[in-house]
């Protein structure tokens, strides 16, 4: 719970003291196994459905769909490394696994025209795609990246139009940055030459996609921690070229965040701040830390529900009570433009046993309008269909 007094502008003719009570939680779930029991109880929407697709992956990560089939996984630290996991008898399960790279702190991946693009923290390489599937040497594209810190997990994806995005997380929890590149998503031509800010504010922005009906970009960011078990809640965003997003002085509708104030930076006030910045689109739980933001094709919702997607929730620690370790489905009005959450997938945290089997983390769908669901903590990749 957050209770503030003082929202003193930077022009105040009587400055009042900012007064903030904050009660911050850690629960951190226990590691479960993904046995086959567990997996049983997985929750799915009605007529869906959960089952294995690989595992023994230990630590799967991104995901990107190989040429003529396959899929490429990303791992990161300890690791560093991608992998090419094939379902090669066409039963279901995937049983080729091949190594075909190593490289530091490889996260995002994002394949197009034949070529592959990895980003690391600082570096995003290319490569060419072989026709057995496999990659030529990357070369390095850019070595200039911002540093890490706190959000180190780079994001790849292509625009509709064939443009690459980057997204840039915070090195912080919430703090001014003097890199302006950081807390950001930008566009970055197909050779690295040249890159731009294309929205900032966006405090670890990992999931954001293009929504198949009004062509809007959307994104999913994190919000910031020991704000309260019930703030900040995780935003979804309309990414808009050239937009702020309130990141690290303001958050939600507009509400300041007590620790950061954007007079002594910006000599503005937190009012005058956020009347500068987009507010969401639609909100959910809070410390749920999404990952993926996919709208899957009409093979996957079809009739009216096309145009609605799904966000991997990989699960909180900041927090009384877990929140997150679940799929969620989200409707955008396509009249108000505003977004609305309902369950999809649950049951990867067992509450009786205060653990979790499963941390949602990629999304991406097959060619035959299957998804594939990454799980960096059971070490597997689901696949979810239409019964």
């Amino acid at each position: 719970m957050v209770a503030l007094a003082g929202w003193a502008g930077a022009q105040d003719a009587k400055p009042k003291p900012t007064v903030a009570r904050i009660e911050g939680n850690i629960f951190r779930p226990a590691k479960l196994e993904p046995t086959e029991a567990r997996i049983s109880t997985l929750k799915v929407a009605d007529g869906y459905e959960i089952t294995v697709f690989a595992e023994g992956l230990q630590a799967p990560r991104m995901m990107a769909l190989a040429p003529d089939g396959g899929v490429y996984v990303t791992r990161r630290a300890p690791f560093n490394d991608v992998h090419l996991v094939r379902d090669a008898d066409g039963d279901g399960k995937a049983e080729v696994r091949t190594k075909l790279v190593t490289l530091p702190d490889v996260h995002g991946i994002a394949v197009q025209d034949g070529k592959v693009y990895l980003a690391a923290v600082r570096d995003l390489y290319v490569a060419g795609v072989s026709d057995d599937r496999t990659f030529t040497t990357p070369e390095k594209i850019i070595d200039d990246l911002p540093d890490a810190g706190q959000h180190p997990n780079r994001t790849l994806e292509f625009s509709p139009e064939g443009e690459l995005f980057l997204s840039v997380g915070s090195t912080c929890n919430a703090a001014p940055e003097p890199n302006k590149e950081n807390a950001t998503i930008l566009k970055i031509s197909l050779d690295g030459q040249k890159r731009e800010i294309h929205a900032s504010g966006l405090r670890n922005t990992i999931g954001f996609a293009w929504h198949p009906v009004n062509k809007k970009l959307y994104g999913m960011d994190h919000g910031i921690d020991w704000l309260g078990d019930d703030s900040q809640k995780e935003e979804l965003n309309e990414i808009k070229p050239g937009a702020k997003y309130g990141w690290p002085f303001v958050f939600e509708d507009g509400k300041p965040n007590p620790a950061d104030n954007p007079a002594e930076s910006t000599g503005k006030s937190w009012s005058d701040y956020a009347a500068e910045c987009e507010s969401p689109v639609g909100t959910y739980t809070a410390h749920s830390a999404p990952m993926a933001l996919l709208f899957p094709s009409v093979k996957f919702f079809p009739g009216d529900a096309e145009g609605d997607g799904l966000v991997t929730l990989h699960g909180s620690w900041n927090r009384g009570t877990a929140s997150g370790y679940e799929v969620v489905r989200v409707k955008i009005d396509r009249n108000s433009g505003k977004a609305t959450f309902s369950p999809f997938l649950s049951g990867f945290f067992v509450k009786d046993e205060k653990g979790q089997f499963g941390r949602p983390c990629d999304l991406i769908e097959d060619k035959d309008g299957s998804l594939l669901m990454s799980d960096d903590s059971g070490g597997r990749i689901y696949r979810i269909s239409k019964r």
